[in-house]
């Protein structure tokens, strides 16, 4: 398993336990300056962390809470909000408290820069990676890729289908997959719906004549858009009463390729309350380099390319 991990992933490795079972093995994981991960318990009133490392206790001191606080450019915030979860750091030396207990001396800023210089600097457009979503706005979404390091996901890069607040896809802490958009001054942009499957791919999931479950997205004087998948949408006919983000039971009328449409007819609809799911990914490689949404032959062409 690779070090450089979403902080969260890799606290039940084996490997990780290990290192962290003993006093012996904790001081050969400083020596190797390896990135270990445990929960943090505890910050104290000037910002420093308590980490429950099983074997002994480690501190990870305010200004080694995380990249950006030495010069003020991340706010404290980045630290204190790290109690009760996983952090990962690096042992930088051993002390001695007052009782004469040993502890040890962690920096989870080396961990970061140590996941930037080994593996964010190496990440490409097209890349995909592994991501845990720490926090939602109404503009996207914000995920970490490594060691606790943020990168945005747009709210339009997140599926196909529109939606109106990330929320209505993801939960604080689920684990994702993303692709990396673009690089830009160090900071990394995030999409993900070209691993959600191309139109035709979701399609195929659907028979005409079938009565199936949906989402409407939006209502416009000509019918209702409704999701089927969060790659895919079709229009109904329009009916009186319904309204964006509302459950809809749909049915089917025809599916047709060369247009990239979908007509349904809307049978009933009611309040709906999101709860959402780990995403169901159709692509299953490590980069892309161009996604084509629309079916081969379509008059409508729609495409992300990455090289």
């Amino acid at each position: 398993m690779s070090e450089y991990l979403p902080e969260g992933r890799l606290s039940a490795d084996p490997s990780n336990l290990h290192k962290m079972s003993s006093p012996k093995h904790l001081h050969e994981a400083a020596q190797t300056g390896d990135v270990l991960e445990a929960r943090a318990v505890m910050c104290d009133a000037a910002h420093n962390l308590t980490v429950d490392l099983g074997c002994m206790r480690g501190v990870i001191p305010r200004e080694d809470g995380a990249l950006g606080i030495r010069d003020g450019s991340v706010r404290d915030i980045a630290i204190i909000s790290r109690v009760n979860r996983p952090v990962c750091f690096t042992v930088t030396e051993f002390r001695t408290d007052r009782s004469g207990a040993e502890y040890a001396v962690l920096s989870r800023e080396n961990a970061q820069k140590k996941c930037m210089e080994s593996f964010i600097s190496s990440l490409r457009k097209g890349d995909v990676v592994d991501a845990k979503i720490t926090h939602l706005e109404s503009f996207g979404a914000f995920a970490d890729i490594g060691c606790g390091i943020v990168a945005l996901m747009p709210i339009d890069a997140i599926s196909v289908s529109r939606i109106e607040h990330p929320k209505e896809r993801f939960s604080v802490g689920m684990d994702i997959r993303a692709v990396v958009r673009s690089k830009e001054n160090g900071r990394i942009s995030l999409s993900h719906k070209e691993l959600l499957g191309t139109w035709e791919q979701n399609a195929a999931r659907f028979r005409a004549g079938e009565t199936v479950s949906g989402i409407v997205r939006s209502v416009e004087h000509y019918g209702a858009f409704v999701e089927l998948a969060p790659n895919l949408a079709g229009l109904a006919e329009s009916r009186d009463g319904v309204e964006a983000g509302q459950q809809a039971s749909v049915y089917i009328k025809s599916i047709i390729p060369e247009k990239m449409k979908i007509k349904l007819i809307i049978i009933d609809t009611f309040d709906y309350k999101y709860n959402p799911k780990p995403p169901e990914y159709f692509c299953k490689e490590r980069h892309i380099d161009r996604f084509l949404y629309s079916p081969e032959g379509c008059k409508k062409h729609v495409e992300s390319v990455f090289d």
